[in-house]
This record gives structure tokens, C-alpha cells and sequence, in this order.
């Protein structure tokens, strides 16, 4: 009996294109049947691989799966994190690296498309990556943001009430929308998301709406109670003499 010859490994660019083909491949087939529904067959096919590459790259359907939720828009989100969140970084700073590095998956719109169809479908047909999810790329950026604001606009840990979530909930969620948003916006002014130089343009604008959001929140704190009817009226009275 001859001796068995183990296959020759690939050469790092080799596996590094064959995996990427993988992945995405399943991100396509996961985005449109859901986990339960594809096979780690059909993947492969699509991919033009052995099934054995999956195991050999990912270690199973489920490795496979959870590496569609994160490699595909840039990797991991405790890098953000430490990112934005850095010492030093002026309020503006923050949400600049913030809103440029969420967005700038757009620049690709059809993995970024795909991965928002991933993500809702997984809302739908929840698997135990939800639970990774919600932890790892959705609660863990929500506190770093309001720890973000909370420090800028100097209210104490203690005193990180509802108002200062849904501050961080207005924030995070200019971004989010482009990509809740992305075919809805292609079809009714295409130019928006057309290019990079546009998705820069975006990162930029969201800033600067962001900041008014966080200066408007700072109003409301600063006022007295007995202050705000005087403003609301105020405001009301602006609004009809504009109307």
C-alpha cells in the first residue's frame, strides 16, 4: 500500500483569497436562506472550494457564520472602541473617527447591503449569535458612546439616566439609518451614496448633527425647570412667525 501524501498546504496568498471567497459566499447564501436553511455544500460550491476548506479555515458552519458578522465590515468592534474613545480626543474628534469608521463599509454597497440583510435576518430567525451580537457589536458600543458623551458633557456615571441612552441611541443611529436606509436612498437621490468621496461626505455631515444633538442635550440640561415653558413658548412663537 503506498504511503498516504498529506495535500500540499496553500501558499498564504492562495489561503487568503480562498478564504475570502468563503466568507463571502456565505454571506451572500446566510443574507438570503438564513443559517438554518444553507448548507455548508452550497457554500462551497458557490465559493468554488471543497467543503473541507471550510473546516480547515473557519472549523465549522457556525465558525463560518459568526465570521460573516464581523469580518466583512471591518473587523472588530473593540477596536472602534479604543479608538474613539481614547484619551485626549476632543468631542468632535471622537465622533469623527466614530461616524468615518461605521460608515465607511458603504463604500463597498453590495457586502454592506448583504451584511444589513444578514443582520435582519437574524433578528428574525435568531440563532445564539444574537446574543454575541448584542453583546459584542451592539451594547458594548452603546456604553462606550454614552461614557463618551456622559464625560463630554460632564455628567457623573451616577447621573447616566435615560436621557443620556437615548442621547447615545440618536447618535449611533445617524449611522446606523444609512445602512437601514441604503436601497431606500439609492432610489430616491442615487448621488448620495454613489462614490467614496460621498460616504466621506456623510461620515462629516453626521458629525456636525451629531453635535447639535449632543449642544441641544446640554441646553436642556442647563435649564431651570421654571425656564422651560419660557423656551418652549418661545420657540413655538419663532416657529409660527417662520410658517
Amino acid at each position: 500500500m503506498a504511503a498516504y501524501v498529506p495535500p500540499p498546504q496553500p501558499t498564504r496568498s492562495d489561503g487568503v483569497e480562498a478564504r475570502a471567497r468563503i466568507l463571502h459566499a456565505a454571506l451572500a447564501l446566510f443574507a438570503e436562506k438564513g443559517f438554518a436553511k444553507t448548507s455548508t455544500r452550497e457554500i462551497a460550491q458557490a465559493a468554488g472550494a471543497n467543503i473541507a476548506a471550510i473546516s480547515y479555515y473557519f472549523g465549522d458552519k457556525a465558525g463560518l457564520y459568526a465570521a460573516t458578522f464581523t469580518e466583512p465590515m471591518g473587523g472588530d468592534s473593540r477596536e472602534l472602541i479604543a479608538h474613539f474613545t481614547a484619551a485626549g480626543l476632543s468631542l468632535e474628534e471622537a465622533l469623527r473617527i466614530f461616524m468615518s469608521s461605521y460608515v465607511a463599509p458603504l463604500k463597498d454597497s453590495e457586502t454592506a447591503r448583504q451584511c444589513m440583510r444578514l443582520h435582519m435576518r437574524e433578528l428574525i430567525e435568531p440563532t445564539s449569535q444574537w446574543k454575541m451580537e448584542l453583546d459584542r457589536d451592539l451594547k458594548a458600543p452603546h456604553d462606550a458612546m454614552v461614557a463618551l458623551l456622559r464625560r463630554h458633557l460632564g455628567v457623573p456615571e451616577s447621573e447616566a439616566d435615560d436621557d443620556m441612552h437615548r442621547l447615545a441611541f440618536s447618535v449611533t443611529g445617524l449611522a446606523i439609518q444609512l445602512f437601514v436606509m441604503q436601497d431606500v436612498i439609492g432610489e430616491i437621490r442615487p448621488p448620495l451614496l454613489r462614490s467614496p468621496s460621498h460616504i466621506d461626505t456623510w461620515a462629516e455631515r453626521l458629525v456636525q448633527y451629531a453635535l447639535a444633538l449632543v449642544a441641544s442635550e446640554a441646553r436642556r440640561r442647563s435649564e431651570t425647570p421654571s425656564s422651560r415653558p419660557q423656551r418652549a413658548q418661545a420657540a413655538r412663537k419663532k416657529s409660527d412667525k417662520i410658517l
